[in-house]
């Protein structure tokens, strides 16, 4: 979907004279902090506001950038979302959180989580972005950290505070002890996180807990197949996924875990997934498919609010592929006939058989994709999820070859682990989940319902 956010620009015949006065001088001689700030979004009504920074360091020694907060500050009391669209720093480094003020007022704190500013350098580009939770537009004229220019100056309606100290800008009002809505790192706004000690795919802590056994019949997969709650298991606390075909349709099993709420958006979600090359029994080749995703409904052809983030592992190739590829692909629509896709992929053609631990990271408009704590991909753009979407698991085949026998492909997960409105690092997930069951925690659900 394209996405036109009412960006208006201001003519360059026009340039914008500010004179910046009256700047509190910084918290010590020897760190001398300055910002400069622009908009990407000029218009006095937009969709979302996009302040952009560059902080320097003026003075003569290194600042840790994690004792650095800046704020923006903005008119009303509306809830705001934050994210960070590109940084020369990393978004991965970027924090955003609202902070109300007594009356109306609120403004914007930016964070870091790591990095140093060394004197005379700067952060280079911040370019950061919120938007009403409603997507509703708003009026950012009144603001008064807002200005219109799109050219980088000086800007002391914006203020940088160091260790607590005010260090740069004025400051608008009081600001009492504030209370603090994070939208991004550090903090969580609720986490999911499943062992998969179950019974069975009749345990009813399965519904109990928010799971769904695929039992409905449609696709994807071989047209007329089976999905059967019989081919769902969890021995030793495996969720296993056992897929099988006789080389007919009516012989075809196709199996699926599912979330019942769709109530997954930005965040990072992580499973560590056992692929398979070969089936547990009888003559190899199928088409089979191994997957972690989040997926919404398709509404009608080429929603443009569907979504969907895809691991997808293919032992015996498949969709002209020769041999076993796993495929990163994030999807902006499609339509089913005529076949269009919008997506993009990334793919890497070698075994994937074993077990791995799979993240993606959904924030500032970029879905970054991980295997193993290696980057596997980085998409974005037209791509990047709009609504709330599903977590699934599920094994299917995209066609048939024939061959007489049985044969049985299995997939398994250890665990899940979703952390809703936050950047976690792999390294970070792995430290989390071990933390979770070493306290004997086989699941947790803190993610609010829409």
């Amino acid at each position: 979907m394209s996405r036109n956010f009412g960006k208006v620009l201001l003519s360059l015949a026009v340039p914008l004279v500010l004179i910046v006065v009256a700047l509190v001088a910084p918290a010590s001689a020897d760190q001398a902090v300055r910002l400069q700030y622009r908009t990407s979004a000029p218009g006095a009504t937009t969709a979302q506001a996009e302040p952009w920074f560059q902080l320097f360091n003026d003075g003569t020694t290194t600042i840790p950038l994690n004792q650095v907060k800046i704020r923006y500050y903005v008119t009303g009391a509306e809830t705001y979302r934050f994210a960070c669209s590109w940084a020369v720093v990393s978004c991965s480094t970027v924090t955003g959180q609202f902070v109300r003020q007594s009356g109306s007022g609120q403004y914007l704190e930016v964070g870091f989580t790591s990095g140093s500013l060394a004197p005379g350098r700067d952060t280079g580009d911040l370019q950061l972005r919120f938007y009403r939770a409603d997507w509703q537009s708003f009026t950012q004229s009144d603001d008064y950290s807002y200005g219109p220019q799109t050219a980088y100056a000086n800007w002391d309606k914006v203020t940088v505070h160091v260790n607590g100290q005010l260090a740069w800008g004025r400051p608008t009002g009081s600001e009492p002890t504030p209370t603090v809505t994070p939208t991004v790192p550090p903090g969580s706004a609720g986490v999911l996180f499943d062992d998969f000690t179950y019974a069975g795919p009749n345990d009813p802590l399965l519904a109990q807990r928010g799971w769904t056994v695929r039992g409905s019949s449609g696709g994807p997969g071989v047209p007329g197949a089976t999905w059967s709650p019989a081919g769902v298991s969890f021995p030793g606390g495996l969720l296993t996924l056992d897929s099988s075909t006789n080389g007919t349709a009516s012989g075809t099993v196709q199996t699926e875990l599912s979330t019942a709420n769709r109530k997954f958006h930005e965040g990072t979600y992580a499973a560590r997934v056992r692929f398979s090359d070969a089936p547990t029994g009888g003559p190899d080749g199928e088409h089979v498919v191994q997957t972690f995703f989040t997926i919404t409904p398709l509404r009608s052809n080429l929603d443009p609010d569907y979504g969907e983030l895809d691991f997808e592992y293919l032992p015996n190739g498949g969709w002209g592929e020769p041999s076993n590829i796993l495929y990163a692909t994030s999807w902006e629509t499609y339509q089913g006939d005529p076949w269009q896709a919008v997506n993009t992929n990334t793919a890497e053609r070698t075994s994937f058989a074993g077990w791995h631990d799979l993240v993606i990271q959904v924030s500032g408009g970029r879905m970054r994709y991980y295997v193993d704590g290696r980057l596997f991909a980085d998409h974005g753009d037209i791509y990047y999820p709009e609504t709330p979407m599903w977590i699934m698991f599920n094994q299917w085949f995209i066609d048939l070859q024939g061959v007489t026998g049985t044969r049985t492909y299995r997939q398994q997960v250890d665990w899940l682990y979703h952390s809703k409105n936050e950047v976690v690092s792999p390294a970070d997930v792995q430290s989390r989940v071990a933390s979770l069951r070493s306290s004997g925690t086989a699941f947790r659900d803190t993610v609010p319902n829409p």
